[in-house]
């Protein structure tokens, strides 16, 4: 449980570190990545905080049953689930749009933009969300369940449920993953076409060891969009291929169960995309490594003072 406890405590210094503005990073990518750890902080709040630990230890929280908030905890765990995933594609697309379309770039890449997008993201996803305010009821179950309330009468063996479920899986993750890879793929392709292209051209009268800053720019925002994406797609991917193959089954179109260590698995990963991007930051950002040894410090010059 400490270790669990500990996570909110990484996004916050992230969040903290990230919204001074000296990490090194432009307006528009610090408001996506603030936001993603805002994100991720909340779904370590309502999922392994309010969820995971009540179910874990149901000796201890019998009391929950009798509070009737699941419907709504459901909804804003999914909403916060949701913006998770799909801030990440907002800001892939960002890192795509001002690396491989420079006519674009000025126009988008901006900090007002960003914010509209995230903005527009976080509505959708709670409209999205509020349907399980209606299909689900306010009674906790604790069981390790991806619905954790007890649903409606009913309403569990009904196509409404069948197809909003695999609307939700849909939505959440796998059109991210398609767009993630798609997105990331192309990005690639223009680097490594505009990397050869500028030594063709540089190679006559700087040499093939002169420092070329503009590819270097580019070669810093690749690598940062890569970890970050490339940790949501290892991350959600067994997630996202056993609840497909629980509804099949559920389904009757694959008749072979899951087993249940892949089902604590999956959701082991799922939480664990929500506190890892503080080290992501730390291993591909000079700067932020800086101000989370400053961070660190401070408490220690606090005391001594």
């Amino acid at each position: 449980m400490a270790r669990k406890l500990q996570k909110p405590k990484v996004n916050l210094v992230t969040i903290v570190i990230l919204s001074r503005g000296k990490s090194g990073l432009s307006k528009c990518v610090t408001r996506y990545l603030v936001a993603m750890a805002a994100a991720d902080l909340l779904v370590v709040v309502f999922d392994v905080i309010l969820r995971q630990i009540p179910i874990a230890y149901r000796d201890h929280f019998t009391f929950v049953r009798s509070i009737p908030v699941c419907d709504i905890h459901a909804v804003l765990l999914f909403t916060a689930t949701d913006c998770s995933v799909w801030f990440t594609v907002a800001f892939t697309f960002d890192r795509f749009v001002a690396i491989c379309c420079q006519k674009l770039k000025n126009n988008y890449c901006q900090e007002r933009t960003a914010a509209m997008v995230l903005g527009t993201v976080t509505v959708l996803s709670f409209l999205k969300n509020i349907t399980w305010h209606f299909m689900l009821t306010s009674e906790y179950s604790l069981a390790y369940a991806v619905w954790f309330c007890m649903p409606r009468d009913r309403l569990v063996n009904s196509p409404v449920w069948a197809g909003i479920e695999l609307a939700h899986y849909l939505f959440t993750p796998i059109i991210p993953f398609v767009l993630v890879v798609l997105l990331n793929a192309l990005t690639i392709r223009y680097v490594l076409m505009a990397s050869r292209s500028r030594k063709r051209l540089r190679a006559p009268n700087h040499g093939d060891s002169a420092r070329d800053p503009e590819m270097e720019n580019r070669r810093k925002s690749l690598i940062l969009l890569l970890v970050i994406s490339g940790n949501f797609i290892l991350l959600w991917a067994l997630f996202t291929v056993y609840h497909v193959w629980n509804r099949l089954r559920f389904l009757g179109m694959v008749l072979a169960i899951p087993p249940a260590s892949m089902r604590q698995l999956c959701f082991m990963l799922q939480l664990l995309s929500c506190c890892t991007n503080t080290a992501l930051y730390v291993v591909t950002q000079a700067k932020f490594r800086e101000q989370l040894r400053n961070a660190m410090k401070l408490p220690r010059i606090l005391t001594l003072k």
